[in-house]
């Protein structure tokens, strides 16, 4: 039986080098954890797809909670109430880090974004084992300096290591480890702070 993707949120903005979607905070879960994999359709493409990592999720604010914060002597109870039970923007933003094309992984830029309300959706065990099948796009995220690179690869490779079998997961960060020298073999400091993140 085929794995069930999630509906991570709907596209509120895109480029070539991310995008940006919109959901609500009743529907927040591990599918929207920092560094997770998740996929969005190429517009006008079918069976183009665009692959990215979460990087930063914003709860949004409004009136009610900017006065729930200033009062005084409200009931813990009050607060919890609100909540639990308020249906809260949130954005979640997301750095293209590949795209396939009709099962073809690329590790590269997409030629073009996603539509404005495009579906983002969870990656499935398979599209996680099959996009972390080479390091290629290490390099996406390192040089990617709109985002905290290296806390976001080290969150997707922690995110990725738990959908390999248990006697696989060790390997993979091994080798993930190597390549990340290779890449960052000029900047010491750096390399030694990525592979302190990534260290079990």
């Amino acid at each position: 039986m085929a794995e069930e993707t999630r509906l991570v949120g709907r596209v509120l903005r895109a480029s070539t080098l991310g995008f940006d979607c919109g959901t609500h905070s009743n529907q927040i879960d591990r599918q929207h954890d920092f560094g997770a994999l998740v996929k969005a359709p190429v517009a006008n493409s079918p069976g183009l797809w665009v692959y990215g990592l979460i990087f930063a999720v914003e709860i949004e604010s409004d009136e009610l909670v900017t006065e729930l914060v200033m009062a005084e002597g409200v009931h813990y109870n009050t607060l919890l109430d609100h909540r639990n039970n308020r249906m809260v923007p949130v954005t979640v933003r997301v750095l293209s880090v590949g795209f396939s094309d009709h099962g073809q992984m690329v590790h590269s830029l997409p030629p073009r974004p996603p539509l404005s309300l495009s579906d983002v959706e969870s990656c499935t065990t398979e599209e996680i084992l099959a996009f972390n099948a080479s390091p290629d796009y290490f390099r996406l995220v390192l040089g990617a300096s709109e985002v905290p690179s290296d806390d976001l690869l080290a969150a997707a490779l922690r995110y990725a290591m738990w959908t390999f079998p248990e006697e696989e997961r060790y390997n993979f960060m091994v080798r993930s480890g190597r390549h990340i020298t290779r890449l960052l073999s000029a900047d010491l400091k750096r390399l030694s702070h990525v592979l302190a993140l990534i260290r079990p």
